[in-house]
C-alpha cells in the first residue's frame, strides 16, 4: 500500500527515463575506471567531473519545475538555496583540511588565519562531522525557504511581485557572503578541498563515485516529484497554478500547499549544491547571484515546464552549449542565451520536450 502512489506515478515514459539515467550513472564511472586511457570508450576524469556538475544542475532545474511548472511559483532566488547547500558541504570539506592548509592551523581555515580571526566562529562548530553537515544541507535552505514562504504566501504575494522578492533575497545574501567579516571566505569563497569521508576528493575513484551519487540523487528527486505531481496533491498544485482564487474558494489552504512545495524545492536545491561543491572544487557568492538564478529558470523554460523531464534536458542542453560557447566564442554566450530564451518563448512555449511530445502525438494520429 505504501508503494502504490509511486507505482501509479511511474508510467512507461518515466520508467524508461529513470532506466536511462541509471544506465548513465553506472556506465560513465565504469568507462572511466575500467577502460585504459587509450581506449575509444574511455571517459576522461575531467568529463566525469563536468557531467557530474551538469547532473547537479539538472537536480536544481527539477526543483524549479516542481514549483514553477506545477504551482506557478517563479522563484528567481533558487540560486541562494543551491549555494547554501553548497556552503554547508564546503564548510565540512574545509574542516577536513586541518594542518594540510597553507598555514597548517588544525582548527581555522586558511582564510580565517589570513584575516586574523582569533578563533573559529560558533556557526562553524559541528561541521567537522559529515552527518551534521548533511543535516545542514537540508536544514539551512529548508528553514530559510519556510520562513520566507510563511510571510510571502500568507501575505498573498504572487506573480511577478513574488519573483522580484525572491530575487531581492538572493541579492541580499550575495552581498552578505561577499563580505570578508561574514566568515565564509568573502569573494574567494571556500576552496582547496582535500578529503571527503576520508577519500581524496581529487582522486579518480572519488570523482566517479560522486558522479554516480549525483545521478542517484537525480533519480530519487525525479521519483519524489513524479509521485507528488501524479497524486491528489499534484492536482491541487495545478489548480493553484491555473486558478488560485477559485482553489481558495473551494476551501483549500493554498498557503500551506505553496509553503510545502516551496520548502521541498529549496531542500532539493540544497542537495544539488552539496553534490556540486566537491566535484567543482569551489563555492563562492557568484553561485547565488541573481543572474545565476535567472539562468536556472531558463533551463526549465528551454527544456519544457511542467514535464519534469524537460528541465533536466534543458539543464544539460544549455550548460553543454555554455561550455562550448565560452571556449570558442566567449563574448557571444550571453547573446546566444538571450536569443535562445526569446526563441523558445515565441516558437517553443512547451520547450524541447513539449515539441517532441507534440510530434509524437501527431505521428500516432
Amino acid at each position: 500500500m505504501m508503494a502504490s502512489p509511486l507505482i501509479r506515478a511511474l508510467d512507461r515514459g518515466a520508467v524508461m527515463f529513470m532506466l536511462l539515467l541509471a544506465a548513465i550513472g553506472i556506465a560513465v564511472p565504469l568507462l572511466n575506471l575500467l577502460t585504459p586511457d587509450a581506449s575509444p570508450f574511455h571517459v576522461p576524469t575531467y568529463l566525469v567531473a563536468l557531467w557530474g556538475k551538469y547532473v547537479c544542475y539538472a537536480i536544481l532545474a527539477l526543483s524549479i519545475d516542481l514549483i514553477w511548472g506545477y504551482c506557478g511559483i517563479l522563484s528567481l532566488g533558487h540560486g541562494a538555496f543551491f549555494a547554501l547547500g553548497g556552503y554547508a558541504m564546503g564548510m565540512y570539506l574545509m574542516r577536513q583540511i586541518g594542518t594540510r592548509g597553507v598555514y597548517a592551523d588544525p582548527i581555522r581555515p586558511d582564510f580565517m588565519v589570513f584575516l586574523n580571526w582569533p578563533e573559529l566562529p560558533v556557526y562553524w562548530y559541528g561541521f567537522n562531522y559529515f552527518a551534521y553537515a548533511a543535516l545542514m544541507v537540508l536544514l539551512v535552505p529548508g528553514v530559510l525557504a519556510f520562513v520566507f514562504g510563511w510571510f510571502a504566501f500568507r501575505s498573498r504575494v504572487t506573480g511577478v511581485y513574488l519573483s522580484i522578492i525572491t530575487q531581492a533575497l538572493t541579492y541580499a545574501l550575495t552581498l552578505a557572503f561577499f563580505r570578508n567579516n561574514f566568515g565564509f571566505g568573502g569573494n574567494n569563497g571556500l576552496t582547496d578541498f582535500k578529503d571527503i569521508l576520508g577519500f581524496n576528493v581529487q582522486a579518480q575513484p572519488t570523482r566517479a563515485a560522486l558522479f554516480a551519487l549525483s545521478v542517484l540523487a537525480l533519480i530519487i528527486g525525479f521519483m519524489i516529484c513524479r509521485t507528488i505531481v501524479s497524486s491528489k496533491l499534484g492536482m491541487v498544485l495545478v489548480s493553484i497554478r491555473d486558478a488560485e482564487t477559485r482553489t481558495r474558494f473551494l476551501g483549500y489552504r493554498v498557503e500551506s500547499y505553496k509553503l510545502f512545495v516551496f520548502t521541498l524545492s529549496a531542500c532539493m536545491a540544497g542537495v544539488a549544491g552539496a553534490l556540486y561543491v566537491p566535484q567543482v572544487g569551489i563555492i563562492n557568492p557568484g553561485e547565488m547571484s541573481p543572474a545565476a538564478s535567472i539562468e536556472i529558470a531558463i533551463w526549465a523554460a528551454v527544456g519544457g515546464r511542467a514535464t519534469l523531464i524537460g528541465p533536466i534536458v534543458g539543464a544539460f542542453f544549455v550548460n553543454g552549449a555554455k561550455s562550448w560557447f565560452t571556449q570558442v566564442f566567449p563574448e557571444f554566450w550571453l547573446y546566444f542565451l538571450g536569443a535562445l530564451f526569446i526563441a523558445v518563448t515565441l516558437f517553443l512555449p512547451r520547450g524541447i520536450v513539449g515539441l517532441f511530445r507534440k510530434k509524437s502525438s501527431e505521428a500516432r494520429e
